[in-house]
């Protein structure tokens, strides 16, 4: 079970959305840099990383400060947003990534994900962002009529190393985790989920690590950690003491 801090950036900076929109955006820290090395020192051990900005555009943006975040951190790094092609995805793992997180590509051209499992084994992961239920592409901007679960299921077998389950009507307003969704998820599908939008409190590490719940990889918590309404040695002394019961 791992609890992966979020660094979201927006025009070089680390901020946080609201609800998914550009507009509601609070910067946290200028130099995501500092804000990984930091978090590192904290004791967490991944880092969940998204270009914003790319995620609209289709490309990468904020390229230098993944890069600079890569220098200073030793703790493996995902990434997502605008990643759709697989000189793309290449790229990005030779310049040090753990994974790729790959969205929008994956409702639009599954097969592509399909062939990067293949030639990256273990380095893919999948980004699913639902609103209302059904997947929105396009870094929020645009909803499909595709189901989640409907396109998860499209990635059994493939290899992918995990997928990332984002309500986004929960997303940065520290609501709790939508776990009736998520669990549904992950009981679908033998493909590791990690859950996402919403992580408010302690209460959602605690639900974290429930019995019912250990099938899931971990939770990404942003805002919380960075609003203070999480203590990080608190969240993960609890992760860590349920880990040691379970063996």
């Amino acid at each position: 079970m791992i609890l992966f801090p979020a660094i979201d950036l927006k025009d070089g900076q680390c901020v946080r959305l609201k609800l998914g929109d550009m507009q509601q955006a609070t910067v946290y820290n200028p130099d995501p840099a500092a804000q990984a090395k930091a978090f590192e020192d904290q004791g967490f051990e991944w880092l969940h990383v998204v270009d914003l900005n790319g995620a609209f555009a289709g490309q990468t943006v904020n390229g230098a400060a993944v890069d600079a975040i890569l220098k200073a951190t030793k703790n493996p790094v995902q990434l997502g947003g605008g990643i759709r092609t697989l000189d793309h995805i290449e790229n990005w793992l030779t310049r040090g990534l753990a994974r790729v997180i790959l969205g929008t590509v994956a409702v639009r051209d599954p097969a592509l994900v399909v062939e990067a499992c293949r030639r990256f084994p273990g380095h893919i992961a999948v980004g699913i962002d639902a609103k209302g239920g059904k997947v929105a592409v396009e870094g929020w901007a645009s909803a499909s009529e595709l189901g989640v679960i409907e396109l998860a299921k499209q990635f059994e077998g493939a290899g992918v190393a995990a997928i990332i389950y984002t309500d986004i009507d929960r997303d940065g307003i520290l609501t709790g985790i939508n776990w009736a969704s998520t669990l549904e998820l992950a009981g679908a599908v033998s493909i590791p989920v990690i859950a996402s939008g919403g992580l408010a409190s302690l209460d959602d590490i605690r639900r974290m690590i429930q019995p019912d719940a250990c099938k899931l990889e971990g939770a990404i918590s942003g805002r919380a950690l960075y609003d203070g309404r999480i203590d990080p040695k608190e969240a993960l002394a609890l992760i860590k003491q349920a880990k040691e019961a379970a063996q």
